[in-house]
């Protein structure tokens, strides 16, 4: 899902296991999970949090350094640096490593003190932490009662991120998509597990608080290993939990919501359904059916559908959209001169988008819906489908408004975006694979024991509302709190209020609707 959980005042982009004494019941039972070969690696690695103020310090495993204190506004923060497995099945010490970052942060004076850690899981996928420039929303309410830990999901921010230019070293599309393989929630869970046996005094459970796409890490979390858990915060981040590839269910449920969210942005701004459509009849025109982009791709008319996601599904998306298409048009300057779109406009376009930036979204995004099964190109299935409602140049023959798409990757935006041209061969193998791992158990979900608490958005463009119905059942004890009050992006725009209600919810002292 779309990084779109950040407070506004922060900058932003848009495990395992307590388990290393063979006597522990959990390594008993571990036998049919997949992630199996992780217990006998954390066992002989583990190591124990550094005594603080200490700037470096070995893990078993490989390097940790850990920065000295600093500070923004009203808060304290302090980096950490791991060398992980890239794989970690393989018990060879000379295996491949990367590195994940997190950022630790506590209120001014509370740096000495015992705290419960809380661990934060960022939407995306492919999409880091956000950079606080100062204290406020959940960050705030947080840091009253927890240390907080800010991860770069690995591939992202300063965890050896995958960008259009590094990935670019890899020789061939078939050793991308080796090594992207591992860049998946059940990875991302593995990266936090190994970061709490050596952050976490004692290698304490933890609370994790995961947004959208960092919502479905913290179901694999419960899944795999839930003895690092302490209590779980969901926000707008409930996934599908079926076998198989679920990609096909949640784009079929969700372009019925897109259509709804197209209806009301238009309603909100009905002099911008002739702007569209005159934006599609001179893209459709132009030579080559688009006309070209900053980077060096071009705009089509179903590129300037993407539009929508972002636009259709937070809480000030259809202000900002709007906004952009008050700047489409150049000014004519010059008597006779041709009409042309604003480099204004096509430069916010690409940054509205992030394919440059962050890749990684666009290549793995349908792979998180996916276990033992490819998903074959969901999206785009799912949209030939529904074509007579999302084809432009026919809503504009029919006089109707030209609907905008949502949280959809499609195949050819390989062609279309120019970050992601060289990604193509790799993208389409990707969508192919069907040897996926696991990413949920659904009888450890159901008799789980942590605390759940999830916030579930009842016009959630993202994550369908139908869908995490269906799904919050099979999770042993969760507590829902059912809003309309906000969109995906309520912990970003009501982020005190969301958190504040759902560990209200695990103590017992909020409703659940």
């Amino acid at each position: 899902m779309r990084a779109i959980g950040a407070p506004l005042l922060l900058l932003a982009p848009h495990h395992y296991l307590h388990i290393f004494q063979s006597a522990s019941p959990y390594l008993r039972t571990l036998s049919p999970s997949p992630l199996r070969p992780l217990v006998n690696f954390l066992y002989l690695h583990s190591s124990t949090r550094p005594v603080a103020g200490i700037a470096l310090s070995m893990a078993a495993a490989g390097e940790r350094v850990t920065s000295g204190w600093f500070s923004v506004p009203d808060l304290r923060l302090r980096n950490h640096r791991f060398t992980v497995p890239l794989d970690y099945t393989l018990s060879d010490p000379a295996s491949q490593k990367i590195s994940v970052f997190v950022r630790e942060i506590v209120g001014v004076g509370k740096e000495e003190l015992d705290l419960p850690f809380l661990l934060y899981l960022q939407g995306g996928p492919g999409f880091e932490c956000m950079r606080p420039a100062e204290a406020g929303g959940w960050i705030s309410k947080a840091c009253e009662e927890y240390r907080v830990v800010l991860l770069d999901q690995r591939g992202t921010g300063l965890s050896t991120p995958l960008t259009t230019s590094s990935m670019s070293q890899f020789k061939s599309a078939e050793k991308l998509v080796d090594y992207l393989k591992h860049f998946r929630a059940d990875n991302i869970v593995r990266d936090a597990e190994f970061v709490r046996r050596r952050l976490v005094p004692d290698s304490r459970p933890w609370t994790v608080m995961g947004q959208s796409y960092g919502g479905f890490c913290a179901v694999t979390y419960l899944s795999f290993a839930p003895q690092g858990l302490r209590q779980v915060l969901l926000t707008g981040g409930v996934p599908p939990i079926g076998s198989g590839c679920t990609a096909d269910a949640v784009y079929s449920a969700c372009f019925d919501q897109i259509v709804k969210q197209n209806e009301k942005y238009y309603q909100r701004f009905p002099e911008d359904i002739n702007i569209v459509q005159e934006i599609v009849k001179y893209l459709a025109e132009s030579e080559g059916g688009g006309v070209p982009l900053p980077s060096g791709g071009i705009l089509t008319p179903r590129g300037l559908q993407l539009l929508g996601l972002s636009g259709l599904g937070s809480s000030t998306g259809f202000e900002r959209l709007h906004y952009m298409f008050e700047r489409v048009w150049d000014p004519i300057l010059v008597p006779g001169a041709p009409k042309r779109i604003s480099y204004v406009f096509l430069n916010a376009y690409e940054k509205w988008l992030d394919f440059d930036s962050n890749p990684l979204y666009a290549l793995m995004h349908e792979s998180i819906y996916c276990q033992g099964a490819s998903s074959s190109w969901s999206a785009h299935r799912i949209r030939t489908e529904n074509e007579s409602q999302f084809d432009a140049m026919k809503a504009i023959k029919e006089g109707r408004p030209v609907l905008f798409t949502g949280e959809m990757i499609f195949p050819w935006i390989f062609d279309e975006m120019h970050a992601l041209k060289p990604l193509k061969e790799a993208a389409h193998l990707l969508a192919e694979k069907q040897d996926w791992p696991p990413l949920y158990d659904v009888a450890t979900l159901k008799n789980n024991k942590v605390p759940v608490a999830a916030a579930v958005y009842y016009e959630d463009m993202y994550v369908n509302f139908k869908l995490v119905m269906e799904t919050t059942p099979q999770i042993g004890g969760i507590r829902l709190w059912i809003t309309n009050e906000y969109m995906h992006s309520g912990l970003r725009d009501g982020g005190s209020h969301v958190m504040d209600h759902l560990l209200g919810l695990l103590k017992g002292k909020k409703p659940l609707f």
